[in-house]
């Protein structure tokens, strides 16, 4: 009896159980399964809790094995190799101080406080120290101990921010964890040991604030990429050369697109060829806008601050705003357009028949972004975006949500993004409204996700304060997800902007407001096309479609007739006859990624001829001018990528 009175009830993955001893180790319930599961065996799930495989099971448990293949394994991996570099810095540079190191997606980081940067050469030597702490294959051992007695530890380290951690810590114990001849706080798991690490490359080093507040020193972030396997690692390091290739920042300069300057901070400057893509861009929503009832708007840039009080975004966004004062009264920059869109809701009365009123706007807006996260185009302070407020009654917001869902179709299909995530955003705890809004309203929106077939997932506490959400994020080329549209139901600004239609019954109703979406800002959009695509961009929205090229100076002028011709005719073209070699002009169309060479040479002079070579295609062949024209005009009608099937086809 005493021994039953010893033993615990285990209950594995598949259902069966087994009675251990009270105390054993999980590292020995493994061993108990199997010596190829013990040697596998990275950490262990006790009723769901991830602990170490020197945790002890003290009463009856759901356990489970974490192995390489089980999905805890990963951001566990990741977690315990940020702890391998703070223990290779630590080994090479003994004064750093230690910050933290958390997993996060494809790798982990872990911030030290230097005497000075790391270069590129201490970041090959850390790498050399952590593959040696990898061969000693060092135990890493959990400890428990008080919060005093951890503070002692870390004081005579001299690692201040780490004693700051333990101080800021509630509980009045803290655990750390110990490999060989270096010490880390932290509530773990890891690794059983050092040598179950080795899939990682360390990639660069970075400014971080602690605790990412700009008044606090300035620290040394160490990122690193880390996989469970050396395939996965280098299938990883290829997508970030891609990645850099594709930078949108690096082929903006390239194609001549945009630039920025000092004078004018996060705010970009579009050149010709990128105004040109900027204004196809908004020209090509507005002709959509049109079909779909959209009615275009302007509204002024700076209002007075009684509007941004009456909206909530004094309240809530000022550090986010420009502010100046005009007239002794205080005047704010707008931020977004849904305000102004109020104000213009306001100006008449509507009746339920003009419903839904469709105000679209593409007025430059302004928002004060740190200068730490301006990227390019992809977090400027200067922007535009393609927003819309739809005010309806309540019963066609189901019917509003299904003609959004069609238009992002269409919108996303035009610039060749075939993957799109959907999520639908349910109330916050903190929110406006009554419950039956809300009931209503996640109804509608569910509803409409359904009776479209989308494939979505429902994120709780994810909705706007004031109503429910959907978002929309595309994959680029390289499998990246960019949030880009959104919808949301808006309960509150009707009722503090007291917006009123008549309906029906003769009488005063709220409309419900809808926010939405589909590019976002031009800016940020056109910054994810050009990586998209690589700046290949789809023939129908090419800043150049086509570049005319003599084979020599005797042809510069048919080759310039040609140019005019079909510049005439609508296309965006260029002639290349400056005097160099017609190999190196057609190597720098290419470079400029043109979507097609039209080469003219002494027998199309002859016959009104272009050889045609195509971006992606080759050598098409030899056309007529107006065949090539009708091959453009059909691509462009089509918003076709490419003018491959167009050409070939006359």
């Amino acid at each position: 009896m005493e021994a039953l009175a010893h033993t615990v009830t285990l209950t594995l993955p598949d259902g069966s159980t087994r009675a251990v001893p009270s105390g054993t180790t999980v590292r020995e319930i493994a061993e108990g399964i199997g010596p190829r599961l013990a040697k596998d065996a990275l950490a262990g799930k006790l009723d769901g809790r991830l602990v170490d495989l020197s945790a002890r099971v003290e009463s009856d448990a759901r356990v489970e094995i974490v192995t390489p293949k089980s999905p805890d394994a990963l951001p566990l991996y990741r977690h315990s190799t940020a702890h391998l570099t703070a223990n290779a810095v630590k080994r090479l540079f003994p004064t750093v101080q230690i910050g933290i190191g958390p997993a996060i997606e494809d790798g982990y980081y872990y911030d030290f406080n230097p005497e000075r940067p790391f270069t590129p050469e201490d970041l090959s030597a850390i790498d050399a120290e952590m593959r040696k702490i990898i061969a000693e294959d060092n135990p890493v051992e959990r400890l428990e101990m008080s919060k005093e007695e951890a503070i002692r530890i870390f004081e005579g380290q001299k690692d201040s921010l780490k004693v700051e951690i333990i101080r800021g810590i509630p509980d009045d114990r803290v655990s750390c964890y110990r490999q060989k001849d270096f010490i880390d706080l932290c509530r773990g798991p890891h690794v059983p040991s050092t040598g179950k690490l080795g899939v990682f490359k360390l990639t660069h080093t970075a400014g971080a604030y602690w605790k990412g507040d700009e008044k606090n020193p300035m620290l040394q972030r160490i990122y690193a990429a880390c996989f469970l396997t050396q395939k996965e690692l280098d299938d990883h390091l290829r997508r970030i050369e891609e990645a850099k290739a594709r930078d949108h920042r690096k082929l903006g300069k390239e194609l001549d697109l945009f630039s920025f300057h000092p004078w004018a901070p996060a705010s970009p400057f579009f050149h010709p060829k990128g105004a040109v893509l900027y204004n196809e861009l908004l020209e090509y929503l507005r002709a959509e806008y049109r079909k779909r009832g959209y009615q275009e708007v302007l509204t002024p840039q700076i209002f007075d601050a009684e509007l941004f009080k009456l909206s909530g975004h004094y309240q809530n966004y000022h550090e986010n705003m420009y502010w100046t004062e005009i007239d002794e009264r205080e005047f704010g920059v707008k931020p977004m357009n849904c305000p102004g869109h109020f104000l213009l809701f306001q100006t008449r009365l509507w009746s339920y028949r003009d419903l839904p009123v469709r105000f679209a706007d593409f007025g430059r807006l302004h928002r004060y972004e740190l200068s730490g996260v301006t990227a390019g185009l992809t977090r400027v302070r200067s922007f535009s975006q393609d927003d819309a407020h739809i005010f309806t009654p309540f019963e066609h917001v189901e019917s509003e949500i299904f003609r959004f869902l069609e238009f992002t179709d269409a919108v996303y299909g035009a610039f060749g993004f075939t993957d799109v995530e959907i999520s639908l955003g349910l109330r916050p705890e903190k929110r406006i409204g009554t419950d039956d809004q809300w009931d209503r309203g996640e109804t509608a929106l569910a509803a409409a996700l359904e009776k479209s077939g989308r494939n979505h997932v429902v994120t709780p506490g994810d909705g706007a304060f004031y109503g429910p959400k959907i978002d929309f994020r595309v994959k680029d080329a390289l499998g990246r997800p960019w949030q880009l549209g959104t919808i949301q139901c808006d309960f509150e600004h009707a009722e503090s902007f007291d917006l009123t239609y008549i309906g029906e019954d003769g009488k005063a109703h709220r409309p419900v407001i809808m926010h939405r979406a589909i590019l976002g800002s031009f800016e940020r959009f056109i910054g994810i096309l050009i990586e998209h695509t690589a700046g290949n961009f789809p023939f129908w929205i090419s800043p150049v479609q086509a570049v005319v090229i003599p084979v020599s100076d005797r042809f510069a002028e048919a080759a310039r007739g040609v140019a005019a011709r079909l510049s005439a005719a609508g296309l965006r073209v260029e002639c290349d006859d400056r005097n160099e070699k017609l190999g190196a002009r057609i190597r720098r169309a290419e470079l400029l990624k043109s979507p097609c060479m039209l080469v003219v040479g002494e027998k199309e002079a002859a016959a009104g001829t272009v050889a045609v070579r195509l971006r992606h295609g080759g050598d098409a062949g030899t056309m007529s001018i107006e065949a090539f024209l009708s091959a453009a005009a059909a691509a462009a009608a089509g918003r076709k990528q490419e003018l491959t099937t167009e050409v070939k086809d006359r």
